[in-house]
């Protein structure tokens, strides 16, 4: 039986007015339940027997987990399709606590501590307040008593999590890969989260921009077709909903997508997409929610500049920002994106250990057309050869201010969607040039005519006349070679886990990794084998 445990005792001495405050799930058998729910009633306030009376009479779904009240005391609980006896289920904050319409400006500190070093100390300082850092912090915060320092240099959705298009797909992955596992957990605990808001009484589509909106990987050529099929068909074996579409199938189901009969599309009606800006804010906010309890803050526009160790030992006793000490009394993460690598060379700085972190910034442009009426797309869409298709037509002369391309600089494939705020999101550019962000229109001219090769009403758009109504997304994915991303400690520390290297699907992965991370922080058997991702072997040696 799940019931609010250990933070139970916290609830009794909590007034009414934050009744809707407390959330949090854990594991106890019924008759420890009982025990502690009697003992906690003798003892406590109208709010003890609120939880007990909550406790007592809330029937059992039919996974065995408590079905969420319809009170004020939420105990949302996720579904899992694993055995997860004893473990803790996550789903988000009461959104009453989270729709506040009130702004948070620079960093936030610990309420109830003075500004001494003291207040600058927490369980667990996380570095990089991308998607990854973010829902780290949030799981740790919901799923232990631990307090959470979040440090950046800049602020949320400033780096490739804001410019990211928001597809949680598993069209993409294949089956008894290491990555397979990671993104099954990882998309069962958005699509948990988006049941939780819900069942909170909220529109997910509100929230987190979240839409079913399937997907369909496109072909053009008939290898590739071949190639699609045999996705659809490994990917129904696994269970889930696939189909092959030939190109006249898809003139009902995605009508503005024109393809010769050579060409098709897999379709996945299960796949969703998100809004990152939206999905953050929401995450952000609930996070903040700790902060009145002591157990919450934000250090933004602090970059972090150094590791303190306790003397000679392996354990790392503080984070060291420009502003601020930050002591980490149980760990430190860092989640820094594609800075990952530079950052740990220039915090580490130990003779004694060999770092080979090989995570490179991998430039990306997304254009939106914002508020976009001439058509409408009923899915996310994505070319088949995303990955491969290379440029080789796009030059700059030496005058030009702009960067000069060979074919293996740029990669431009199509992909479309509308978002939950109906804007056409099209991409999608890869390019290894370092740090630099600037927008490249030649890049953008490329991806318009690309996305127009598959959608040729969008021929018939000038993008010049568009450019009142559109937005530039240019974000630096976290590329790693092996295309697996870093999770788990780092050798030659006792204390110290890295989470990086997502590349463009750090979105996606976010919550899997997020549990991963927590998982290994306080102790628990992890869910999904970290050993695919761990750092010996691949980058210490």
């Amino acid at each position: 039986m799940f019931i609010s445990f250990p933070r139970f005792s916290a609830v009794c001495s909590l007034s009414l007015q934050f009744a809707d405050q407390v959330f949090n799930v854990c594991t106890l058998t019924q008759k420890s339940n009982l025990k502690r729910l009697n003992s906690c009633r003798r003892k406590s306030t109208k709010m003890a027997a609120m939880a007990y009376k909550l406790a007592i009479n809330s029937n059992l779904n039919t996974n065995g987990l408590l079905s969420p009240p319809p009170n004020k005391l939420q105990s949302h609980l996720l579904p899992s399709n694993k055995k997860i006896c004893g473990r803790r289920i996550l789903a988000s904050p009461p959104l009453s606590l989270i729709r506040s319409k009130k702004s948070w400006h620079g960093s936030l500190r610990l309420s109830n501590l003075s500004q001494s070093s003291a207040s600058n100390s927490f369980d667990v300082v996380i570095v990089g307040a991308g998607i990854i850092g973010l829902t780290i912090a949030r799981h740790l915060l919901l799923a232990s008593d631990l307090s959470v320092a979040l440090v950046d240099a800049a602020v949320p959705c400033s780096g490739a999590t804001g410019a990211g298009q928001g597809y949680i797909w598993k069209a993409h992955k294949s089956p008894g890969t290491e990555k397979w596992e990671l993104m099954m957990r990882s998309h069962q605990l958005w699509e948990s989260l988006a049941k939780s808001i819900q069942l909170q009484g909220m529109d997910p589509v509100e929230v987190l921009g979240w839409k079913k909106t399937g997907s369909l990987l496109v072909s053009k050529t008939t290898d590739e077709s071949s190639i699609l099929k045999r996705r659809v068909e490994e990917l129904s074996q696994e269970g889930l909903r696939a189909e092959f579409l030939s190109s006249n199938d898809l003139l009902s189901e995605e009508p503005e997508l024109v393809l010769d009969k050579e060409g098709g599309a897999a379709f996945f009606p299960d796949d969703y997409q998100l809004d990152a800006h939206r999905t953050v804010a929401f995450i952000e906010k609930g996070n903040r929610h700790f902060a009145v309890e002591g157990r919450y803050a934000e250090f933004y526009h602090e970059p972090a500049i150094g590791l303190v160790r306790h003397g000679n030992s392996c354990e790392v006793g503080a984070i060291q920002t420009s502003k601020n000490t930050l002591h980490s009394k149980k760990a430190v993460v860092i989640a820094a994106g594609c800075w990952t690598g530079s950052l740990m060379h220039d915090l580490i700085k130990q003779p004694d250990i060999e770092l080979n972190l090989p995570i490179k910034p991998r430039k990306g442009h997304l254009l939106v057309i914002e508020n976009f009426k001439s058509f409408k797309l009923n899915h996310g869409i994505m070319e088949a050869g995303y990955t491969k298709h290379q440029s080789a037509t796009l030059k700059a002369t030496a005058s030009d201010s702009g960067p000069v391309y060979n074919a293996q600089d740029l990669s431009v494939s199509m992909t479309a969607t509308m978002d939950a705020s109906g804007n056409l999101v099209l991409g999608s550019s890869r390019q290894l040039v370092g740090f630099n962000t600037e927008v490249d229109e030649s890049v953008i001219n490329h991806i318009w005519k690309r996305v127009g090769e598959f959608i040729p009403a969008l021929r018939h758009e000038s993008l010049e006349d568009l450019r009142q109504s559109r937005e530039v997304r240019v974000g630096l994915r976290p590329y790693i070679p092996d295309g697996k991303p870093v999770i788990g400690l780092v050798p030659g520390f006792s204390n110290v886990f890295l989470a990086a290297g997502h590349e463009g699907e750090g979105l996606s992965l976010a919550l899997g990794t997020a549990e991963m991370i927590a998982d290994m922080v306080l102790g628990n058997p992890s869910i999904v084998d970290a050993a695919p991702f761990a750092l010996l072997g691949r980058c210490f040696h």
